[in-house]
C-alpha cells in the first residue's frame, strides 16, 4: 500500500521587498561602489547621493529580498559639512549612473576614496595602511577626454541612468571637456548603438562612428616624452594627466637594470614599455603582452625606434606560461578584475625582484596584494590618484618586492 503524504503543500514565504518605500536613515561610512552604508530594521541599505554622518530620507530603488537593498537619498534632513550643490542636474536620484560624488566637495571626495582604499586593504589583505588619494592637475570638471554615449531607440545619444539601460536625454556633461559633447548630442545615430567621443592631445574631437561618414583620423596622444598616433577606439586613459603620472611612478619604482629584462603585462600601446625600454637600454629586453591587436599595431608604429621591445599579441592568461627566464621587474596593468590567483602564482614562480601593479579597483588590488604576500612579496609602496573626480573610481599603483 502506497504511503500518502498528508503534509500538504509547503507554505509560501513572502519575499521581503521594500522597493519604492521611503526610509529615514542615519548614514554611516562610505563603501566601495559609490554609496554609503545605513541600517534599517536589521538590514543594510546602500544609499547613493548621501554622505557619512548625514540623516536622509531615501527611496528604495532596488531590493532583491536578501540582507540588503539599495536606495537613493531624495531629501537631506541633516547635511554633512562636506556637502555641496552638484554641478549637474542629472547627478540625483533617478539620474545618471556616471557620477556618484558630485554632492561632495572635491577634497572630501578624495578623503572618502582614501577611506575605501584603507578599508579594502584591511578587510581583504589584512593590512593597516593609510594612503592619501592625490589630486591630478586640471580640477574636478572637464577632465574626461573620452566619453562613450548610448543611443536610444529613437536614435538620440545620451548617458545611461544608474543601473539601467535607459538613455537619459542630456544636453551636456560637466566632466567632459567644454564644448565637446553638445554638437554630438544634437545629431542622430543608429538606434541602440554606441558612440565614442574623444578629445586628443591636440584638442581635436573625434567621433566614432562619425555621423557624416568622414574617414577616421588618428588620435594623437602624448606622455612620457613620446607621441602616439592611435586608431580611433584604441585605449588611452580618459584623464589627460594620468598617463604621465603613472609613467613617472613606473620610472621611479621599476628600476630595470641596464641590459636587464622587464615584462609589461596588459601593456596596451606601450606607455610603460617605453619607460622600461629606456631603463634597460638597447642591450636589454622588454616583453609586452597585450590582447588588442590594434593596440599592438599602434604601439609598434609609435615605438619603432625601440627594437628592444618584444611585442606579443594575445591574452596574458594564455602567454604568461610560455615566457621563459627571470625578469628583473614586471609591470602589470590588468583590467578591473585584477590579476587573480593564476597570474600572481605564475609571476611569483618567475621570482622578479619587483612587481609594479597598476589597478583601477581597490578591492581587486587588495586581493592581489594578499596573493603576492602568500607568494613571498611584500607591499613596499602604494600611491593613489584621483583620476576620476566626481565618481567613486580612482587609480592605484603598488610596488611589491620579493622577500629574501
Amino acid at each position: 500500500m502506497r504511503a500518502v503524504d498528508r503534509r500538504g503543500p509547503a507554505p509560501t514565504v513572502d519575499r521581503l521587498d521594500w522597493t519604492d518605500q521611503v526610509l529615514d536613515l542615519e548614514v554611516g561610512p562610505i563603501a566601495h561602489g559609490g554609496h554609503c552604508v545605513a541600517r534599517h530594521e536589521g538590514r543594510v541599505v546602500f544609499v547613493r547621493h548621501a554622505l557619512p554622518g548625514e540623516r536622509v530620507r531615501a527611496v528604495v530603488d532596488e531590493d532583491g529580498g536578501g540582507s540588503y537593498c539599495r536606495a537613493d537619498a531624495v531629501t537631506v534632513l541633516r547635511a554633512s559639512p562636506d556637502r555641496v550643490e552638484a554641478p549637474c542636474s542629472w547627478a540625483r536620484a533617478g539620474g545618471c549612473g556616471g557620477c556618484d560624488l558630485q554632492h561632495a566637495d572635491p577634497a572630501a571626495q578624495r578623503a572618502l576614496k582614501a577611506e575605501v582604499l584603507a578599508e579594502q586593504l584591511r578587510r581583504l589583505a589584512g593590512l593597516e595602511r593609510s594612503v592619501p588619494v592625490e589630486e591630478l592637475p586640471g580640477g574636478a570638471l572637464g577632465w574626461r577626454h573620452r566619453v562613450r554615449l548610448a543611443v536610444d531607440e529613437a536614435g538620440s545619444p545620451g548617458l545611461r541612468a544608474h543601473r539601467s539601460h535607459d538613455v537619459l536625454p542630456i544636453a551636456d556633461c560637466p566632466i567632459a571637456p567644454a564644448g565637446a559633447l553638445p554638437p554630438v548630442l544634437a545629431r542622430g545615430f543608429a538606434p541602440g548603438s554606441e558612440v565614442e567621443v574623444a578629445r586628443d592631445a591636440d584638442g581635436v574631437v573625434h567621433v566614432v562612428p562619425d555621423p557624416d561618414g568622414a574617414p577616421d583620423r588618428r588620435v594623437v596622444q602624448r606622455a612620457a616624452g613620446r607621441e602616439w598616433a592611435l586608431s580611433p577606439g584604441t585605449f588611452w586613459q580618459v584623464h589627460p594627466a594620468l598617463p604621465d603620472a603613472l609613467a613617472d611612478v613606473v620610472r621611479e619604482w621599476a628600476r630595470a637594470p641596464r641590459g636587464g629584462m622587464a615584462w609589461d603585462l596588459y601593456g596596451g600601446v606601450g606607455l610603460f614599455a617605453a619607460v622600461l625600454a629606456e631603463q634597460v637600454g638597447p642591450d636589454g629586453r622588454v616583453v609586452l603582452i597585450e590582447s588588442s591587436r590594434r593596440a599592438v599595431a599602434d604601439g609598434r608604429a609609435a615605438l619603432a625606434d625601440l627594437p628592444q621591445i618584444d611585442w606579443r599579441a594575445g591574452r596574458v592568461e594564455d602567454l604568461l606560461g610560455r615566457l621563459g627566464g627571470r625578469p628583473d621587474v614586471v609591470v602589470a596593468d590588468p583590467p578591473r578584475r585584477g590579476l587573480g590567483r593564476a597570474a600572481v602564482d605564475a609571476l611569483c614562480a618567475h621570482e622578479p625582484e619587483r612587481v609594479v601593479h597598476v589597478a583601477c579597483d581597490p578591492a581587486a588590488l587588495a586581493r592581489d596584494i594578499a596573493l603576492f604576500d602568500a607568494g613571498g612579496y611584500r607591499l613596499a609602496e602604494l600611491r593613489a590618484f584621483d583620476a576620476f573626480p566626481m565618481t567613486h573610481h580612482f587609480e592605484c599603483v603598488a610596488l611589491l618586492e620579493r622577500l629574501g
